[in-house]
């Protein structure tokens, strides 16, 4: 099963092009923000810090995610939304056997979902591995769940005989 999350860049650039407008508005409007605080110092630092807050909470969530397990290999990769045609700045990739998938776990918080999968080492040990799933629709994390399943329950069916 092959799927991604590669239609969301839309609209994160969208989140990003908002956040940018809002920023020139707020300064153009900051007059109206000074009767908030009574300092037009604490007032332009609450906006600058809320907006770069708003940036880089939407750069850490949005990440881009592939899942492949179509072939004896799986391949999961995460890597940066925007610039990764470019730029491989941010990119996380794991390739592993299908026996080698120990157990997996989703993380669902409030504002992040990650996916967890715990891997056998070349020593004998296990391996965590995290990746963000953030952008990925319910329905694909729902087929990833799927695969997932089937192959730590076909590895131990295997184990069982």
């Amino acid at each position: 099963m092959r799927t991604n999350n590669g239609k969301i860049r839309n609209i994160i650039i969208s989140v990003y092009f908002i956040l940018f407008v809002a920023a020139i508005i707020s300064s153009t409007v900051f007059s109206l923000f000074q009767n908030l605080t009574g300092s037009p110092k604490l007032t332009f630092f609450v906006l600058l810090f809320g907006f770069i807050g708003l940036f880089l909470l939407v750069h850490w969530i949005s990440r881009y995610f592939e899942y492949d397990s179509d072939g004896m290999k799986v391949i999961v990769i995460n890597k940066g939304l925007l610039l990764s045609d470019y730029l491989n700045y941010r990119e996380h990739k794991v390739e592993f056997e299908k026996k080698d998938l120990i157990a997996y776990k989703f993380h669902n918080y409030l504002v992040y979902k990650s996916l967890v999968l715990y891997l056998k080492s070349r020593n004998g040990g296990s391996k965590k591995v995290s990746f963000n799933i953030t952008l990925v629709d319910r329905r694909k994390r729902k087929y990833i769940r799927q695969s997932l399943r089937k192959m730590i329950k076909a590895h131990q069916s295997k184990v069982n005989f």
